[in-house]
């Protein structure tokens, strides 16, 4: 080994710390075979990692080492090695035949791997000395590696964990989040009222959204922050309201982004000013709900965020709309429900389950939020449609059934009698005055010609290629007739689709009534 003086040199420390300085920058593993390299290139020895040998053989437990290592040599130093792993010992010298070996273990927990340097001379002062840097180095950067992944584990499971209460309360159970979150539960079940903020930007600024503004308890103050598990763009943001009223449609977010009384601004505030300076963000923002009306406030955000994304400010709020399940008359209509989900009780609840996401989602995306293959989600879809005597690939037959699901989950049971009748028709419940108002609203904003591209749409089961076909245009200006019907509608027809059930419904309203 090389006789360069009695202590390592600056100059060599300085090298070590810049392979340290590139390794802490990259926010990756250590690389510990190049902290070895930089050992080998200073000393002129062969150089390795040694971890715990156990019972087998020494040689099998290098976790790093340079280039021609003499592995033979550990068998030698086995018994050696083992003291050093168990931290009976902290360094020690030996040799292996000809070879002179140097160890340094690095703690400080038990049992440990060992720094194995081996030369063909004694090792000089300056190589101890440099052994001994390296050692503490690479224990640094193990302990660094340990917390790094340890913080990286942490984020998962507090990410899954928002993700459980925003499933929890989508669900309509407070009181199940509250259950799932005991010792720890957010603030926000303990707020009123929620709205939901939706907000779309580039899936690593949402990542790095969610954890600038995630508090130690891995939530976000009095609000919670969740990445979609289905759409890696958006971010979706349950925001404590307890002042209702309107006051932050007129911009009071804005007015209140500085406060005198010097409070930490407003998550609205926050999310609005992020919009503002950000070309790539859209907001939609819903109305305030309960807890339990989580879902739809989800729905009312997915819609207002349809309308904001061709908005010149980017934002946009859910403007009150009266859900069709809330003019239907009442008995009557869930009387029709109940008929037409009845069959679905005799199948599995997670097939039940998975038919109340599929008719507001598509399958893929509900396989990415249930974490299951596509071929279970379609397995389980056949049992609900064999149930139901539906096709759920039919768009018109998943917006009966979602129509079904939200009276069904809305509506008090049923007065007594009502199985001594018919339930009455679908199109009976739509042929009322009120209703046929309410498709008219709807569809008022629409010129002629994008009404008709949405009704040609609809009767191509939703499939923009066959409606290009059909009406003699291109894909892309079907797909742009669209977009500019989900602004003037403030519905959500092509990322979600959760607006196109209203649509379906109120083009089948004003068939009916002939009122277009």
């Amino acid at each position: 080994m090389r006789d360069a003086g009695a202590r390592p040199q600056a100059g060599q420390l300085d090298g070590l710390l810049k392979v340290v300085r590139r390794q802490t920058t990259r926010g990756v593993e250590p690389d510990v075979r190049e902290v070895l390299d930089w050992l080998r290139r200073q000393t002129g020895t062969h150089v390795a990692l040694v971890g715990d040998t156990g019972a087998g053989d020494a040689g099998d437990a290098v976790e790093a080492a340079t280039e021609d290592f003499p592995r033979t040599a550990l068998g030698v130093l086995a018994p050696l090695l083992e003291r050093l792993v168990s931290g009976q010992l902290a360094a020690a010298a030996s040799t292996a035949g000809a070879l002179h070996v140097r160890c340094e273990a690095l703690g400080p927990h038990e049992p440990g791997p060992v720094l194995v340097v081996v030369g063909a001379s004694e090792p000089t002062p300056e190589t101890v000395a440099l052994c001994q840097q390296t050692a503490s180095v690479l224990t640094l950067l193990r302990r660094a590696g340990v917390g790094d992944r340890a913080w990286r584990e942490y984020e998962y499971k507090a990410r899954q964990f928002r993700f459980a209460v925003l499933s929890a309360l989508l669900m309509g159970e407070p009181m199940l989040a509250r259950r799932m979150a005991t010792g720890a539960v957010p603030p926000l079940l303990d707020a009123g009222r929620l709205r939901v903020y939706l907000l779309q930007c580039p899936p690593a600024e949402r990542d790095r959204i969610t954890r600038a503004q995630q508090d130690p308890s891995g939530y976000h103050g009095p609000d919670l922050l969740v990445q979609c598990p289905v759409f890696n763009d958006l971010l979706i943001c349950l925001v404590a309201d307890e002042q209702r009223g309107a006051d932050e449609q007129r911009g009071a977010d804005e007015q209140r982004a500085d406060p005198s009384d010097g409070r930490p601004p407003r998550r609205g505030a926050a999310l609005h000013r992020m919009v503002r300076d950000n070309p790539a963000y859209a907001l939609g923002v819903s109305g305030s709900h309960v807890l339990g009306a989580t879902a739809e406030a989800y729905s009312q955000a997915a819609n207002a965020l349809a309308a904001a994304r061709t908005t010149p400010g980017r934002v946009a709020f859910f403007h009150g709309r009266t859900p069709l399940d809330g003019l239907l008359p009442r008995q009557p209509a869930l009387e029709w429900a109940r008929a037409l989900l009845r069959p679905l009780e005799s199948a599995p609840k997670t097939s039940r389950d998975v038919t109340r996401l599929v008719v507001s989602m598509p399958r893929s995306a509900v396989a990415r939020l249930l974490g299951l293959s596509r071929n279970t989600v379609t397995a389980h879809i056949r049992r609900a449609e064999h149930a139901l005597g539906q096709d759920l690939a039919d768009i018109r037959c998943r917006a009966a059934v979602h129509l079904a699901l939200a009276l069904d989950s809305s509506c008090p049971p049923l007065e007594s009698g009502y199985e001594d009748r018919p339930p009455p028709s679908l199109k009976e419940l739509l042929d009322t005055e009120r209703v046929a108002v309410w498709a008219h609203t709807t569809l008022r904003p629409l010129e002629t010609r994008y009404r008709r591209t949405l009704r040609e749409w609809i009767d191509a089961n939703t499939d923009a290629q066959r409606t290009a076909r059909h009406m003699g245009i291109s894909r892309n200006t079907v797909r742009a007739h669209l977009r500019t019907a989900e602004t003037e509608l403030g519905l959500d027809l092509l990322t979600t689709g959760i607006g196109v059930h209203d649509v379906v419904h109120a083009l089948h309203v004003t068939a009916i009534r002939r009122v277009d």
